[in-house]
């Protein structure tokens, strides 16, 4: 499974980006397919995550300002970024597992085996 994301850009503080992210495939049910980002210097980090029956889950620094998508027939996934902030600036990775969102893990880069190239976020004060 190939995964390509597309949406990324700049933006100043406040403003709002959509990202994209299709599976050259369909995914084997159950899966759980998100986004995560790494800013230069830091560790990679879990955004957002969805799961097969439309479970979702965010991380506590983006909760109420992303939600996240998906449109199975597409065997792709949304991140809808609003109100975005200069610690939001990062690369943009999606991630898919054939598995259910782990609840105990799900933020863990090594539970996801399919993984996109990035696409860059900058956001400017």
């Amino acid at each position: 499974v190939q995964l390509v994301e597309s949406g990324g850009g700049s933006v100043q503080a406040g403003g709002s980006l959509r990202l994209s992210c299709v599976a050259s495939k369909y995914t084997q049910r159950p899966y759980c397919m998100g986004w995560f980002r790494q800013a230069p210097g830091k560790e990679r980090e879990g955004v957002a995550v969805i799961s097969s029956d439309d479970s979702t889950t965010y991380a506590d620094s983006v909760q109420g300002r992303f939600t996240l998508s998906q449109d199975s027939a597409k065997n792709a996934v949304y991140l809808q970024m609003n109100d975005l902030k200069p610690e939001d600036t990062a690369m943009y990775y999606c991630a898919a597992a054939e598995m259910s969102c782990p609840s105990l893990t799900i933020w863990k880069s090594s539970e996801y085996e399919y993984w996109g190239q990035g696409t860059q976020v900058t956001v400017s004060s």
